[in-house]
């Protein structure tokens, strides 16, 4: 069964970022994503630039965009409009989220005269165009809820609302993604449920990350990356064999779509896939081959 990938941008927040992403989006373009989203900035703080960035996507590519949205830090009538502002640039594919608070670690609470969860968001995104909807789910458990049976149960609430895929949160612990995936099978969940893959050469930044979302980082994942903070080539070489190996695993499995969170990085994304067998449209084999 071959193996279908999708690609996380992130949205420029200066010129010289401007260029890396679309050098990033040009170098994965040709591997043929199924789709790829533009992430929404903490408490909607890069509204405006995710939208301009996806209906370049739209105008400039033949990439099916999907734009992120969140609940947080608008009112019903201001998210209305961002919805029907993608509908009329071309975009049908919304990633709904409940968002972080613009002080990152915060308690979520929700804004006065907004959508107060994912579920309630997607009822509005579905009552304004016919489009398909993304949500994420947690292999190990949101940091906020109180058990995974409680983020199982929220995300059959976001699937009667009309979600019709589910993305994880990154994990590096591998067993989890399928513990995951065989418990939600058990408790009723039947929409595709896509792993979200995190390859960096960042090991103290996904660190970080990971406390903040509620990952784990294996023990034996600190020691391949343990004494090389200044070897920057042997920590791309670990990150890319560290992400090959765990989509193999997955794939053995039964997973057939892969969904990776590049970072922009779109060179370590890139050798990723030609590991796993996945090559630009229309590329010949070598003859050698």
């Amino acid at each position: 069964m071959p193996l279908n990938v999708s690609f996380e941008f992130f949205p420029p927040k200066n010129d010289a970022a401007e260029q890396t992403l679309w050098q990033s989006i040009g170098r994965l373009a040709p591997l043929n994503p199924s789709f790829v989203s533009v992430t929404y900035g903490a408490g909607g703080s890069t509204r405006e630039r995710t939208h301009a960035t996806v209906k370049r996507i739209v105008d400039e590519t033949a990439l099916k965009p999907a734009a992120h949205l969140t609940c947080v830090g608008a009112t019903k009538a201001e998210i209305d409009g961002v919805i029907r502002d993608y509908w009329d640039a071309g975009v049908r594919h919304i990633v709904a989220l409940r968002g972080d608070m613009p002080d990152m670690g915060a308690a979520y609470q929700a804004t006065a005269g907004g959508y107060d969860s994912t579920p309630a968001l997607i009822e509005g995104i579905k009552a304004i165009g016919d489009f398909e909807v993304s949500v994420s789910c947690y292999p190990e458990k949101h940091p906020d809820t109180p058990n995974l049976d409680a983020d199982i149960d929220l995300l059959k609430k976001k699937i009667d609302a009309g979600a019709t895929r589910a993305i994880t949160q990154f994990a590096f612990d591998t067993d989890s993604h399928i513990r995951f995936l065989e418990r939600a099978r058990r408790l009723g969940v039947k929409i595709p449920v896509v792993p979200g893959i995190m390859p960096t050469t960042n090991f103290k930044g996904i660190v970080r990350m990971a406390g903040r979302c509620g990952a784990s980082v294996p023990h034996w994942l600190h020691e391949r990356f343990e004494g090389l903070d200044e070897d920057l080539e042997t920590r791309k070489l670990i990150a890319a064999t560290v992400a090959a190996e765990q989509v193999e695993r997955l794939t053995a499995i039964g997973f057939d779509n892969i969904h990776f969170y590049t970072l922009n990085q779109a060179d370590l994304t890139y050798a990723i896939c030609r590991i796993l067998g996945i090559k630009p449209q229309g590329a010949k084999l070598d003859a050698a081959a």
